[in-house]
């Protein structure tokens, strides 16, 4: 039955940074698919007011503060999950730092500390859990990328750095890895409606504008928008789907055809 290829019973989900915007809807769709969700942040009054609310919604989820940077803290904190929840099945590896500063005047401690949560935090939660998955030849790995893993933009320097080496990483993960059926795949998001893109969705504001007219769907995107794509990438449907960058962005990435200047999306 096609309904079977995406049912996530019995499988464990862990989604960093997710107690807010994209990582909160993914969680809540792999837990709707049958999944027993594990949700990670830094803020523990966060996590426990998360789970408060997602347990109101019906939905039962594990949460655990670590730092994703710190090997030791992950270390620990997998450890945990495992004996308490189960061996992690499905990691998407979401959490994820932004800092908007030209590059004449980026602090290189912000540029590192960017590196390490973007780019780095992957490889080390990825390599923690990925042994349970070779002996157990199964396992879905969702690093989630951005526009920025493809082109540049101002202001986002160490961002778009940490973007385009982490759709690398993806590719050389899956080249290492596919060999034990584990699937390891990310998303790159379009522009998505989010608490912290409010301000420059409303009223006239020029990027709202710029979105709606150099999307090709003519809105931004939903944070479940995204969250259906890892469904996808988290089930049996996407089992031979590897190394690839699903961009979920109303086509705007295919409309990136126009002159730079007034029109550049910033």
């Amino acid at each position: 039955m096609i309904h079977d290829l995406f049912d996530l019973t019995g499988k464990v989900a862990l989604v960093t940074g997710g107690s807010h915007g994209i990582g909160l809807a993914i969680g809540k769709v792999l837990s709707k698919a049958g999944a027993r969700l594990c949700i990670n942040g830094r803020d523990a009054a966060r996590l426990k007011e998360i789970s408060g609310q997602l347990k109101e919604e019906g939905i039962d989820v594990y949460t655990i503060a670590f730092d994703v940077t710190n090997e030791e803290q992950v270390d620990k904190a997998i450890s945990t999950i495992e004996k308490e929840v189960g061996p992690v099945d499905i990691l998407v590896n979401n959490a994820a730092l932004i800092k908007r500063v030209p590059i004449v005047d980026m602090d290189v401690k912000d540029f590192r500390d960017i590196i390490d949560v973007d780019l780095v935090a992957p490889m080390i939660v990825s390599k923690r859990v990925v042994p349970g998955m070779m002996d157990r030849r199964s396992g879905k790995i969702i690093n989630m990328c951005s526009m920025m893993s493809v082109y540049g933009r101002n202001t986002v320097s160490a961002y778009a750095s940490a973007k385009g080496g982490l759709k690398l990483l993806t590719a050389s993960m899956c080249c290492e890895w596919a060999k034990y059926n584990i699937q390891v795949n990310g998303i790159g998001p379009g522009y998505i409606a989010t608490s912290q893109t409010a301000p420059i969705r409303e009223g006239n504001h020029p990027f709202n504008e710029l979105v709606m007219t150099r999307t090709p769907a003519g809105r931004w995107g939903e944070p479940e928008d995204v969250a259906y794509a890892a469904l996808f990438l988290a089930s049996q449907a996407s089992n031979f789907v590897n190394g690839q960058i699903l961009f979920v962005d109303g086509g705007i990435l295919a409309n990136f055809g126009y002159v730079r200047g007034e029109n550049e999306i910033t």
